[in-house]
């Protein structure tokens, strides 16, 4: 690479190197991150497979819900292609010894980092915007057509031999179908609709399955056939009455096989649906409701606690509380206060008491539910808050591991880099992972958990930078057999005994 800048000034080399640098890195970004993004979708595929397989999904409904997922998945993809290219880039650039003649034109690789370091810093701002911008309108598209995918309906599928009970109220048997997939044979519809069980029945030797031209309705177009039907007259009497036909329709409505779209409006207050400054008004609500919900205890209070009234009849019992003899009480014993009431009054009294006390302790359980409920959701929102802004500093993060990585394994290509970049992202993700679930569950604040893979990470990078100014080979295989060597060597060898 330096052969085509020779006789170049030092100023007007290190220009060309910074733009050969970002040429050589733009393209194993691009692709990998292309590649990390349809792994991903496809691991969503094959998650939720089994709950959209027989829906009866149109090419535009999949493409829909393929662009809209890719879409909620790029934060994640992005950080793992940065840190692929980055290991890719810097990793060829070793093995072919250009890194080499770079130090040695006194070049210093935090310098020869420091382009790529700008580009990926203003990846990140463009990360935090699409974040912030976009993420949160893919999620509310991306979930509410999947919440609707996966509650919908599977579509009709009558098969031979088999009873079909899809069809809300009836119960369906085809004994055979043609290939021409309409023509069936030995059909037999059972009618519980009435909720009374099989009240009727209707057999016949032939028929067609007909499809309206809306696909609303299915129309049995049946021939030479019974029709049974039993009705319950007074007494517990039934009668049954068999008609004979020659030809017969019986339409079945298919509108609950139609997917229904839900309303978007039910889900925009998610905290997956929120943008930064909606994140900011829903934490401030939130925390007010919490305050207000604690302070509305002592109102909740009040009709079971009359001292707590600050009105009048609560401060003139405060006042008679004050004046009871507290000695004249203790000479009750055990009975305490209740032994100043009449007999003749302490059953309703004590009944009384056990109603408020029971009352106070519902209303209590209701005002630590929802305390409960309301601090979780608080944690949610700051958590989402967090998110924006750690998923953005990952690329800058997984960059600062990845280009001392890719200089010191010196390994071009898609199998070292490949294997240790996966390494990485899988620590940083669990670390995420965990750090959020952490978070939610209220065991951590949620700026600790959202940042903790980067508490932890940030030092691994500056020691991997270090590592590699420094040149060191921790990663080459020679390194480690000339340590094996110079181990092997220390322990004595016995020499073989010749023979006499």
């Amino acid at each position: 690479m330096l052969l085509r800048f020779a006789g170049k000034s030092p100023r007007h080399l290190i220009k060309k190197l910074d733009l050969l640098l970002i040429r050589s890195y733009i393209g194993p970004f691009i692709v990998t991150f292309f590649v990390t993004l349809f792994v991903l979708v496809m691991q969503f595929f094959w998650l939720y497979m089994d709950e959209l397989i027989g829906k009866g999904l149109g090419i535009w409904m999949i493409l829909q819900l393929l662009v809209l997922m890719a879409t909620t998945l790029v934060p994640l993809a992005l950080p793992l292609a940065v840190l692929l290219a980055s290991i890719m880039t810097f990793g060829n650039m070793g093995e072919n010894f250009e890194l080499v003649a770079i130090k040695a034109s006194g070049i210093s690789l935090l310098r020869f980092m420091q382009p790529l370091l700008i580009f990926i810093i203003g990846l990140s701002g463009l990360a935090f915007l699409f974040n912030n911008n976009i993420i949160p309108v893919a999620n509310l598209k991306a979930l509410s057509l999947l919440y609707d995918l996966r509650n919908s309906k599977p579509t009709l599928n009558i098969r031979a031999g088999q009873f079909n009970n899809d069809i809300e109220g009836f119960s369906i048997y085809v004994g055979a179908k043609d290939k021409d997939g309409k023509t069936i044979h030995d059909v037999k519809i059972y009618d519980q609709s009435t909720g009374m069980g099989n009240t009727s029945l209707v057999l016949a030797e032939k028929g067609e399955m007909i499809p309206s031209p809306d696909k609303q309705f299915l129309i049995f177009r049946l021939h030479d056939g019974w029709r049974y039907v039993e009705d319950e007259k007074s007494g517990n009497a039934h009668v049954q009455t068999r008609m004979h036909f020659g030809q017969w329709d019986k339409v079945f409505d298919l509108s609950g096989f139609k997917m229904n779209r839900t309303n978007e409006d039910l889900f925009k207050n998610a905290y997956q649906m929120l943008n930064v400054s909606q994140l900011n008004k829903q934490i401030d609500s939130q925390r007010k409701m919490i305050v207000r919900s604690a302070n509305m205890t002592n109102v909740y209070m009040m009709p079971y606690l009359s001292f707590l009234n600050p009105e009048k009849p609560g401060q003139l019992l405060k006042e008679k509380l004050k004046t009871v003899d507290s000695t004249k009480m203790r000479s009750y014993g055990k009975e305490g206060f209740i032994g100043l009431v009449p007999d003749s009054m302490r059953g309703r009294i004590a009944q009384f008491s056990t109603n408020n006390i029971r009352n106070m302790k519902s209303m209590l359980d209701v005002t630590v539910s929802d305390h409960k409920n309301n601090v979780e959701i608080l944690q949610k929102y700051d958590v989402e808050w967090h998110r924006k802004f750690s998923l953005s500093f990952a690329c800058i993060l997984l960059f600062l591991i990845g280009a001392p990585l890719g200089a010191i394994i010196r390994k071009g290509g898609l199998g070292m880099p490949m294997i240790i970049a996966v390494v990485f992202f899988l620590v940083w993700y669990i670390i995420t992972i965990t750090g959020e679930k952490l978070s939610k569950t209220g065991a951590l604040p949620a700026w600790i958990g959202m940042w903790m893979s980067t508490a932890m990470l940030l030092p691994i990078a500056f020691v991997l930078i270090r590592q590699a100014r420094n040149d060191s080979q921790i990663f080459s295989k020679e390194w480690y057999g000339r340590i094996w060597r110079a181990i092997i060597k220390t322990f004595p060898t016995r020499k073989k005994k010749k023979l006499a």
